[in-house]
């Protein structure tokens, strides 16, 4: 028997009962649109881990002030400033097989004021290697200029939200004059979109200044601006450099700087990015998978079902199977006219799986917000996976069907 003849058997015996096809073709349509949907939500939260990384600057080391203790109370990292700017020329001076480049910070928040509007936002000092360290460009104007650091000028670049509440649009934020804490600043740019961080901030939502400006006339600071202290730095790692060991060469560095003893706490705080985005990075790989796991107990279940009714099939057919055989049929064409029915129920379920899971992915998308990353890999691993279970699960009611006696069946009731 050639394969159309038993592919034309097994749709008519599929087109017979209608209805039992239907509901077990069922297990393997919600098996099949769930994993296809959750690979996809899977896949979409991994991308987002993954920007939201890159955002952030890659190999960053970020470098804080110490926790302090002020009559038993333990204050936060960076309540008091133990690092300045010099410690960052240092770190870049000292360690230039490991580091980059070093950005030293000053940090504040206030309300930003331009004509009518106002919007309340965070800004920091900062010098002309903030912008290659962090990997952040402008869209509209330009970066800050040395002369305009030594000067203190009053010039700002001002990040997308920023812009949009005050001004409307990127573009009319240029050359416009801003006032925090009652000092006017003219802006001079606007950086480009960073989005969120991993922890929901929007990073947008920033005003830079000069690290001089900052300090002498917005903070107006005097103790500050005498020890040339800083609330951050931050440190990009070389590419190649091995994460622990430029960190450890910071901290060697930092600690003999600072004059700090054998046994002696450091007085300030190393926090690897790398270390902590890999981690989430993975974590988020781990939860795809894990979805796309649960998922594919439904396709475990469709298969079963597949098994039951397909058994359910060879029993009704009894007769059939032992007059086909009587006229001359062999075993391993009952075995494949069977095995055919069960894939061909399989894949029409996982057809129709598809175009279900499609549209779940496009509705989560729409809909619920999440972020989602539909992919041909999905689909073709979901659609495989059908088959493989029509395979599996109907191979030993196939063969089953297969072993019987032809005289048995014939006298079968």
């Amino acid at each position: 028997m050639n394969f159309i003849a038993t592919l034309r058997i097994a749709l008519a015996a599929l087109r017979a009962n209608k209805l039992r096809s239907g509901l077990t073709m069922l297990g393997i349509i919600i098996g099949v649109a769930a994993v296809i949907v959750m690979i996809a939500v899977g896949r979409g939260a991994q991308a987002k881990v993954e920007a939201q990384i890159k955002s952030l600057g890659s190999n960053m080391i970020m470098l804080f002030s110490a926790s302090s203790t002020f009559t038993g109370a333990r204050g936060a990292a960076g309540a008091s400033f133990t690092i300045s700017e010099d410690d960052a020329y240092a770190i870049a001076r000292e360690l230039p097989e490991e580091v980059q480049g070093a950005a030293p910070a000053l940090r504040g928040s206030g309300q930003v004021v331009a004509g009518g509007a106002n919007w309340s936002s965070t800004f920091y000092g900062v010098t002309p290697d903030y912008f290659d360290v962090r990997e952040w460009g402008v869209i509209e104007g330009r970066v800050f200029e040395t002369t305009e650091i030594a000067g203190a000028a009053k010039v700002a670049i001002i990040g997308q939200t920023v812009a949009k509440n005050l001004f409307g649009d990127a573009s009319a934020a240029v050359d416009q004059v801003i006032r925090i804490r009652t000092v006017p600043l003219t802006v001079i740019g606007v950086l480009s979109s960073k989005g969120q961080t991993l922890s929901g901030s929007d990073q947008d939502d920033i005003v830079l200044m000069p690290i001089s400006t900052a300090r002498n006339r917005v903070l107006g600071a005097t103790a500050l601006a005498k020890s040339r202290s800083v609330g951050s730095i931050s440190v990009k790692i070389r590419e190649g450099v091995d994460m622990k060991q430029g960190e450890e060469r910071i901290r060697d560095l930092l600690r003999q700087r600072h004059r700090l003893q054998t046994g002696q706490e450091d007085d300030f705080t190393l926090r690897n990015l790398s270390e902590i985005l890999q981690a989430r990075e993975e974590s988020s790989r781990v939860m795809a998978l894990l979805l796309a796991a649960i998922a594919s107990v439904s396709l475990l279940v469709g298969g079963i079902g597949i098994m039951n009714i397909m058994l359910v099939s060879v029993t009704e057919r009894t007769r059939e199977i032992g007059l086909r055989m009587a006229v001359g049929a062999r075993g391993r064409d009952i075995l494949t006219q069977f095995l055919v029915e069960a894939v061909t129920l399989s894949l029409i379920g996982g057809l129709i799986g598809i175009l279900l899971g499609i549209s779940g992915d496009a509705a989560i998308a729409k809909f619920a917000g999440w972020p989602t990353e539909l992919s041909a890999g999905a689909i073709l691993l979901a659609a495989g996976f059908a088959a493989a279970i029509g395979i599996f699960f109907g191979y030993y009611p196939a063969r089953k069907a297969s072993k019987l006696s032809p005289i048995e069946a014939l006298r079968y009731e």
